[in-house]
C-alpha cells in the first residue's frame, strides 16, 4: 500500500497571528498605547459586529466566558420564565457547566445523524415534556444546525435561543452568519479557532437590552460601560451620586474583560477572516471528495467556515496512532457524548442518547486551518485512508 507520508507535520491549527501583526502590535505597545481594555476594545467590538451582520458585540477573555456571559445575561435580563434549560449532547464543556454553576435545571438533546446538532424530534419532545424556558446549541465543527425547524420550535414553545458558535465563525446559514439566528451567540479567538487574540471571545447580539445588561456583567456590574442614558437612569432609581457610581454595583457581575492588546490583534485578524473562512470551505470540500464512503457531515450552510473534518472510525485507535507517527494531528470528535462525562454524571447520573454516543465510541476530527493547502489535505486524507476502517450512522442504526 502507497505511504502518504505529509511533507511536514500537520497540526490541527497554526497560528493566525503572522510575524507582521506581531511587528505592528509591538510597535502600537511601544507607542506607549494603553494596553487594558479601552478604545481599542470598542473599536473592535464594532468591527467585528460590522463584519457579522449585528448590531453589538461585547468582547471577553474567552469563548467560555463568552458562554458564561450570554447565559447569565439572559437570567439577569429577565427573560427566562422557569429554570429549565436544554443543551446539546454533543458540544462542549464550557457549553454546559455555567448551566450547572447557576443552578439550571439542564436536559441534554440527542444530536442529529447529518449536522451533529440537535435532533429536531428529540429536541420536540424535550420541549413538550419539560417547558424549558432557554436552548443553547452548538454548531459542529462549523455545521449549522436546522435552523429554521429549531426557530420554529422555540417560537412554538417560548423557548429562548442562545448560539455558541465558537467553531463556526463566517459559516452563513439562511443568508445570516451563525450566531446572528437567536438572542445572543458566542465567539472563541483561541489559538486553534478560526481567528486569534492570544486568548479571548466575543458575545453577538441584536437584543440592546441584553447588550446592555452583558457590558454590566463583563465588568463587575457596575455601569461605567452603559450607555449614559441608562447610566443615568440607574442612578436616579437606586439615588446614587457621581462619586459612590464609581464603586456601585448593580448585577452580581464578573472580570470578564479582555485587553486593548489584544483587542489591537483582533482588529487585523478581521482583515483576512473572509479569505481565511474560504480556505476553509474548500479544504471541507477535498476532504469529503477524498473521503467517500466514510461518514462526513452537511449541513444547510450558504458558506461553511469548517473548524475541522469530522467522521467515524471502526478503529479509531488504530487510526490515532497512524496518524500520529506520521506527525499528522487529530482529536475525538469534540466531547463526544457530555452525558458520559464524569463532571455529568455526577449531577445526573448515566444517560443513553444513541446518535451522541455514536459520536462519543467512533467520532474522530481531521486538521483544517488556512494554512492547509490542497496537497495537504490530500496527504492527511490518504495516510487515514491507509488504515480507517469506515463507521457510520447507517451501522448504528441497524
Amino acid at each position: 500500500m502507497k505511504n502518504f507520508q505529509p511533507p511536514r507535520p500537520i497540526t490541527l491549527a497554526q497560528d493566525t497571528i503572522s510575524r507582521r501583526e506581531l511587528q505592528q502590535t509591538a510597535d502600537w505597545m511601544m507607542a506607549g498605547n494603553r494596553l487594558t481594555k479601552a478604545e481599542e476594545t470598542v473599536a473592535f467590538e464594532e468591527e467585528f459586529a460590522a463584519w457579522m451582520g449585528s448590531k453589538h458585540a461585547v468582547f471577553v477573555n474567552s469563548g467560555s466566558s463568552a458562554n458564561l456571559l450570554m447565559i447569565y445575561a439572559a437570567r439577569e435580563a429577565g427573560r427566562l420564565r422557569n429554570n429549565k434549560v436544554i443543551a446539546p449532547a454533543v458540544s462542549w464543556v464550557t457549553t454546559v457547566s455555567p448551566l450547572i454553576q447557576f443552578g439550571f435545571d439542564v436536559r441534554l438533546c440527542d444530536c442529529d445523524p447529518v449536522n451533529l446538532g440537535l435532533d429536531l424530534e428529540h429536541l420536540e419532545q424535550l420541549c413538550k415534556d419539560e417547558a424549558p424556558a432557554m436552548l443553547i446549541l452548538v454548531h459542529v465543527l462549523g455545521h449549522a444546525n436546522h435552523m429554521k425547524a429549531i426557530q420554529d420550535i422555540c417560537d412554538r414553545y417560548d423557548v429562548l435561543l442562545l448560539e455558541d458558535s465558537c467553531e463556526a465563525l463566517g459559516s452563513v446559514s439562511g443568508g445570516r452568519k451563525l450566531g446572528c439566528h437567536g438572542a445572543a451567540g458566542s465567539f472563541s479567538f483561541y489559538y486553534g479557532h478560526h481567528i486569534s487574540t492570544i486568548e479571548g471571545g466575543m458575545v453577538v447580539t441584536d437584543d440592546s437590552e441584553l447588550h446592555q445588561v452583558m457590558l454590566s456583567l463583563r465588568s463587575h456590574g457596575w455601569s461605567r460601560d452603559l450607555n449614559p442614558t441608562l447610566r443615568d437612569q440607574l442612578q436616579l432609581d437606586h439615588n446614587i451620586d457621581d462619586f459612590r457610581n464609581l464603586y456601585t454595583f448593580y448585577y452580581a457581575g464578573f472580570n470578564l474583560r479582555s485587553t486593548d492588546l489584544q483587542a489591537f490583534i483582533g482588529r487585523q485578524q478581521i482583515l483576512k477572516l473572509d479569505d481565511i473562512c474560504r480556505v476553509r470551505a474548500r479544504n471541507f470540500d477535498t476532504y469529503a471528495e477524498e473521503l467517500h464512503g466514510y461518514y462526513s457531515q452537511d449541513s444547510e450552510t450558504d458558506l461553511l467556515s469548517s473548524f475541522a473534518y469530522g467522521t467515524l472510525v471502526e478503529n479509531r485507535m488504530d487510526v490515532f496512532e497512524h496518524l500520529r507517527a506520521q506527525q499528522i494531528e487529530c482529536r475525538p470528535l469534540i466531547c463526544g457524548n457530555i452525558a458520559r462525562h464524569p463532571f455529568w454524571i455526577r449531577h445526573y447520573g448515566r444517560e443513553v442518547l444513541p446518535n451522541a454516543d455514536l459520536i462519543h465510541d467512533y467520532g474522530i476530527y481531521l486538521p483544517n486551518h488556512h494554512n492547509l493547502s490542497t496537497a495537504d489535505v490530500l496527504s492527511v486524507a490518504g495516510t487515514f485512508k491507509a488504515v480507517a476502517q469506515p463507521k457510520t450512522m447507517r451501522d448504528h442504526a441497524a
